[in-house]
């Protein structure tokens, strides 16, 4: 899947700093084995209050680690990237795209005529 270059910077900063397990698995539990059903969620929790300050972690942010696949979908349609792409890239058809993700963009109205002026004025 191709992804922005910002994003492989960051992928191989942690591979650098962490490196793989030896399976090449990208994370992997403290003894270097494979992070168990049972455990995920204790290290979940555990990330979340090493990240967010003592009265984010008691709100819904990033609750449930699919949040995180939630936000970056949704920072691509908010971003302008091509419904059809941010569908494909999450393994979605357009329509389930669309029924779960639809209401991030209302409110759009300005940048959506912005949108629309602008491709009218090419002509112009």
């Amino acid at each position: 899947m191709p992804i922005p270059p910002i994003l492989v910077r960051m992928l191989r900063d942690h591979l650098a700093a962490y490196g793989t397990a030896p399976d090449g698995r990208l994370f992997r539990a403290a003894q270097g084995g494979r992070v168990r059903s049972t455990e995920y969620c204790d290290l979940w929790e555990a990330a979340r209050a090493a990240v967010l300050s003592e009265e984010d972690a008691t709100t819904p942010l990033a609750q449930v680690p699919y949040s995180l696949r939630h936000a970056g979908l949704s920072l691509w349609i908010k971003s302008g990237v091509d419904p059809v792409e941010v569908a494909r890239r999450a393994g979605h058809s357009i329509a389930v795209l669309f029924r779960f993700y639809a209401k991030i963009l209302r409110g759009e109205q300005s940048r959506s005529n912005q949108l629309i002026a602008q491709e009218l004025n090419k002509g112009g």
